[in-house]
């Protein structure tokens, strides 16, 4: 499920940030735009940029560290994962791999997590008190129609976050700095329901967290604008089944075909889409097709993804896919059961630490690193996280071909995944380095957090003044 500036960027007007992604969010909520803009200018994010990054042999030590740790096991680890996929919620053998490293490097694990089955915490053992600093990991394969496949690269996210934990945790330790490191093992990003991360925070797992990072494949060197996160776009995640009555194909009028319905769905949501948004993004797949050819088919399923950058827009066009299938199953003489069963939504990003891991990233190694930055996102899709602990996602340029496809995969395995992978952990552990040391780093990002997230509210109402539903008047 993938898919809410530097130097001068930040002098500009409001009206040319990339402060949200769609021309409606920016013109509706331009007073949240402006004030956004403000908030950026007096942080002075390039000034704070170069004095982090600047020379500093302790933290360079530390990143080294990390590099070391990749070189020696990591990668090899991480191409070991790649070469054996698993889907989500069953990556036991992943699981095993990594976990068993981290008990090695002095880390307590505690597995079932949030109650899944694979996921975990685990706390360094030798490392105490404030900051408290997570990393979030993930490990499940893709599902393709071929099997499982790591075509999202989440094979070597798991190698890239432990080494950055395990340098910053030994850096804390050896100096005796206060800072506490905590791995988060996340199952299932690709798969809903479950929503790994959600249930994850709804149990209270990322309690405390100061700071959450990760990391993700990307075809390019690339980090957010800061504001309301669109990342993959906002999720509903819906399962349409249509119940019909089974009759032989011969005489198909004693029965009520339920794969005409679903058929019906995808038609009548192709003939909406003029009437959507630009932005709206509709995906499905037809899960229940039917038996048997000479059956007409009694029972049928669809499963959808629909998308948008904003949640308030979102609402409006779930309701219009709600009722195309009330409508495939009224004219099909079907029944159709809706089971909204989960939603993503994305988060908050800041540049105080977006603009930090993007130099970072390019100081380690990274290739093709994008000039501008992209459209505001969550470092983490599902919102719940991102939306209430301030963190960044590493995107290093790890393939030459885009998410979710075998040649992402292939590329794992070759040299320009490996160096966008040990640009990564290098920048990862260079970042966690100088929110351990830095307290006036820590504030900074406070202030940012705190202050998006408060306009928030005001964001989503001004939307909902926006997107004013057509009145229809009949019989004029």
């Amino acid at each position: 499920m993938r898919r809410f500036v530097l130097s001068s960027l930040f002098l500009l007007a409001a009206s040319t940030l990339p402060a949200q992604e769609t021309p409606t969010e920016r013109d509706a909520a331009r007073g949240v735009v402006r004030k956004l803009d403000s908030l950026e200018r007096s942080l002075d994010v390039p000034t704070l940029v170069a004095r982090l990054t600047g020379p500093n042999a302790a933290r360079d030590a530390v990143a080294a560290r990390a590099k070391a740790l990749m070189d020696g096991e990591l990668l090899a680890l991480g191409d070991d994962i790649t070469r054996h996929p698993e889907i989500g919620f069953e990556e036991t053998r992943s699981v095993k791999l990594l976990t068993d490293y981290l008990r090695k490097h002095d880390f307590d694990v505690q597995m079932g997590a949030g109650g899944l089955k694979t996921a975990f915490v685990a706390r360094y053992t030798k490392s105490s008190g404030a900051p408290n600093l997570g990393v979030i990991i993930e490990y499940d394969a893709l599902r393709g129609t071929k099997g499982a496949f790591h075509g999202d690269q989440h094979s070597t996210q798991g190698p890239i976050g432990i080494a950055a934990a395990i340098a910053v945790a030994e850096y804390l330790t050896r100096t005796k700095t206060p800072g506490t490191v905590v791995v988060f093992g996340a199952p299932g990003e690709e798969m809903m329901p479950p929503n790994a991360k959600t249930v994850m925070y709804d149990a209270g797992v990322f309690n405390g967290m100061d700071v959450l990072v990760r990391s993700h494949s990307t075809s390019a060197t690339t980090r957010a604008a800061p504001g309301f996160g669109t990342c993959c776009m906002n999720i509903d995640g819906v399962k349409y089944t249509f119940f019909g009555a089974p009759a032989h194909q011969l005489t198909a009028w004693n029965g009520r075909n339920a794969l005409e319905a679903v058929i019906h769905l995808f038609n009548n949501i192709d003939a909406i889409r003029s009437n959507l948004r630009p932005e709206a993004r509709i995906q499905g797949v037809i899960t229940e097709g039917g038996a048997a050819p000479n059956v007409v088919p009694d029972r049928t399923a669809a499963d959808f993804y629909i998308r948008y950058p904003d949640e308030v827009y979102l609402a409006q066009e779930t309701e219009m896919v709600d009722n195309a299938a009330r409508a495939a199953a009224l004219a099909t003489g079907t029944q159709v059961k809706i089971d909204h069963y989960g939603h993503n939504r994305d988060g908050v990003g800041i540049a105080t630490l977006d603009e930090v891991a993007f130099a970072y990233l390019k100081k380690y190694g990274a290739t093709g690193a994008l000039p501008e930055p992209g459209k505001p996102q969550g470092y983490e899709e599902t919102g719940s996280v991102s939306s209430n602990i301030p963190g960044v996602g590493f995107s290093a340029k790890t393939s030459n071909s885009s998410n979710h496809t075998y040649e992402m995969e292939a590329d794992a395995l070759t040299e320009v995944g490996h160096q966008g992978f040990l640009a990564d952990a290098q920048g990862m552990a260079a970042l966690l380095y100088d929110f351990a040391t830095r307290p006036d780093y820590r504030a900074a990002v406070k202030r940012e957090f705190d202050s998006i997230k408060a306009l928030h509210t005001e964001y989503l109402d001004a939307l909902r003044r926006v997107y004013v539903v057509p009145k229809v008047v009949g019989d004029r």
